[in-house]
Formats: structure tokens, C-alpha cells, sequence
């Protein structure tokens, strides 16, 4: 693919419910669980109907992974999802430029959809604009597959939608992870329609963010399937009833995952989102692993919190399938 036709592939591919994957380590040598991984890919395209996968983000701990074990993530996901007819978006994200550019054009060597490439630390620089659409120009002056950029407060400052605007207008630069406030994706969304996909992680707004921002994306973290399991696809429905223009019933399935929400929310320690989540992964039946350090895992005490909403909050698990 060229990088003049990323947009137009852009429109047609990046669109449905896209997940953040998770990296499961295993327990004691905190080793890549490459098995695990593919487990969980296989039931999330298969089981979930997830239509594409975020690939060694923050979600995935990429900060503590080496450069060799992101490139193999990459070529684990894309084989994985050739198989289900499933999608990628590989995290290319890295402060240091070449690093970006290498994992960018691996991404596009094995065969991915998508980058994405998160706005670099800048917290020391007062008027970043003109710096990032330098930085987006040259990234994607060295590739052809489509970039996403990927604002958030971590950068220590948020992207204006009005740099981000600047910025849509290089040829493969083709969408937005925005988490951001909802007026400022709101103002992103109507200044770039039809050359910029804009989407946020919030699955809580994603509802509203399709009928009332005509949204084509869920551009990505957990919920997809922390909050759904094989016979209890809540989120895929409501998703598929709103592109339906099923509103009334869109809002019903949407509403009955409230308890599912506040179970993972009410639960979740601030120190620890990628311990947790994991823990919740397990309890799924899916492959959740250890974290690396930096990161903690949870307390006995913790895990014991969890497991009670998680018992408590109305998933259905696949084993109810035959009772």
C-alpha cells in the first residue's frame, strides 16, 4: 500500500470495536508468554467478534519490553489475525525517533494494518505545535502504512485539535487515539470529518460518541474483553445495534453492563491497573499472566475484592452455556 491510499484504506478497515492488548509475562521468569498471547487473540477475534487489536501500548506494557520482544508481539498479532480475517494497529511508540521509525517499518514489513504513535514527552517545551507536526511529517515521510497519532495527558500536555487538524492533512496520518475532554474530540471530529478517524478508550462514551458523533471506531483498551465473555457479548451487540440505527435498543444492552463497569472500577487499585486487570482476565478464563516491574501485582486482600464483584456483576461465563 502507498501512503496516498492509506486514508481511503483507513475508511473501509479501521472501523467496529478494537481492543488494547494486554501482554501476558509468565509468572516467575516474567518471560513473553507467547502461547498466552495467541490464546487470547484467538478469543478475542473468535469468540468476541473484536474486530482489531492494539498491539504492545501502555495496556501492553511496552515500556518494559525490548525492542526484539515488540517486533515478535507484531508478528505473533498479524499471524494470529490473518487468521481470524481480524485487523492490527501496532504501538510504535517510543521517545526516541529512530526507534519509532524501526518499529514502524517493521510493523509495515510484516504485514499490519496500522501504527499508532503516541505524542512524544514534551512537558519542557511551552508551544509544541509546530515540533509535533515536524515529528508526525517525518515519521510518516519514512513509511507508507497508515499512522494514527495517540494524544494523552502522560505527554505532559494534550494535542489541540487544531495541530491535530495540521497534522491530518499528511497523506498516511489517518487517525486519532484522543484521550482527551469530550469537547475537544468533539471539535476534532468536526473540523476533520472524512480525513481523520477520530476515536477515544472511554467505552463508557463510545455509545454516544456513535450516534451523536457518527463514530466508526472504538480506538482502544480493555473493556472489549474484560467486559464480555463467548456468550455474553454485550458490547459487541450494543455496538451492532447502533450502526443499525437501533438507538432505543442500543441503550438498553449499554445500560445492563453498569454493574459489569462498577465491579471493575469499584475494584481496581490506582496503582496497579495492569495487576488488575489481568487478575480480571483470569477470572475470565483468559491467559492474564504476571506484570513486570515497574508494575505491582495485587494482594492477596486485592485479589480477594476483585474476585467478589467480579462473582457479583453478571457476566455470564462460558460454561453456563451448557447448563
Amino acid at each position: 500500500m502507498r501512503a496516498s491510499d492509506a486514508k481511503d484504506f483507513a475508511a473501509v478497515h479501521l472501523r467496529g470495536i478494537w481492543c488494547a492488548g494486554l501482554m501476558p509475562f509468565r509468572p516467575g521468569d516474567h518471560a513473553m508468554d507467547e502461547a498466552g498471547f495467541r490464546a487470547n487473540l484467538g478469543h478475542w477475534f473468535g469468540d468476541l467478534g473484536i474486530d482489531g487489536v492494539f498491539v504492545s501500548g501502555k495496556q501492553g506494557e511496552f515500556f518494559s519490553m525490548s525492542l526484539a520482544e515488540r517486533k515478535r508481539s507484531f508478528e505473533i498479532a498479524v499471524d494470529v489475525a490473518r487468521a481470524h480475517k481480524a485487523r492490527t494497529i501496532m504501538s510504535a511508540s517510543d521517545q526516541n525517533m529512530d526507534t519509532v521509525i524501526e518499529l514502524a517499518r517493521h510493523a509495515q514489513d510484516v504485514g499490519a494494518d496500522f501504527v499508532v504513535v503516541h505524542a512524544p514527552v514534551l512537558h519542557f517545551v511551552h508551544d509544541q505545535d509546530e515540533t509535533l507536526l515536524e515529528y508526525y511529517r517525518h515519521i510518516a515521510s519514512k513509511v507508507e502504512i497508515g499512522i494514527c497519532m495517540w494524544s494523552h495527558p502522560d505527554s505532559g500536555y494534550l494535542m489541540s485539535p487544531e495541530v491535530c487538524a495540521r497534522i491530518s492533512e499528511i497523506p498516511n496520518i489517518v487517525g486519532i487515539k484522543y484521550s482527551v475532554p469530550r469537547e475537544m474530540y468533539a471539535r476534532l471530529t468536526e473540523l476533520t470529518r472524512g480525513r481523520l478517524i477520530v476515536s477515544t478508550a472511554s467505552e463508557e462514551e463510545w455509545l454516544d460518541n456513535i450516534l451523536e458523533l457518527g463514530w466508526q471506531v472504538y480506538l482502544c483498551s480493555s473493556p472489549p474483553y474484560l467486559l464480555q465473555t463467548a456468550v455474553d457479548r454485550r458490547m459487541r451487540d450494543y455496538t451492532d445495534l447502533a450502526f443499525a440505527g437501533r438507538t432505543a435498543e442500543a441503550k438498553h444492552v449499554w445500560e445492563s453492563l453498569s454493574p459489569v463497569r462498577a465491579a471493575l472500577k469499584s475494584t481496581r487499585p490506582a496503582g496497579k491497573p495492569h495487576a488488575h486487570q489481568k487478575y480480571w482476565q483470569g477470572l475470565l478464563g483468559q491467559v492474564g499472566g504476571a506484570t513486570r516491574r515497574p508494575m505491582l501485582e495485587l494482594t492477596e486482600a486485592e485479589r480477594a475484592a476483585t474476585r467478589a464483584a467480579f462473582e457479583g456483576c453478571g457476566l455470564r461465563l462460558a460454561k453456563e452455556k451448557a447448563a
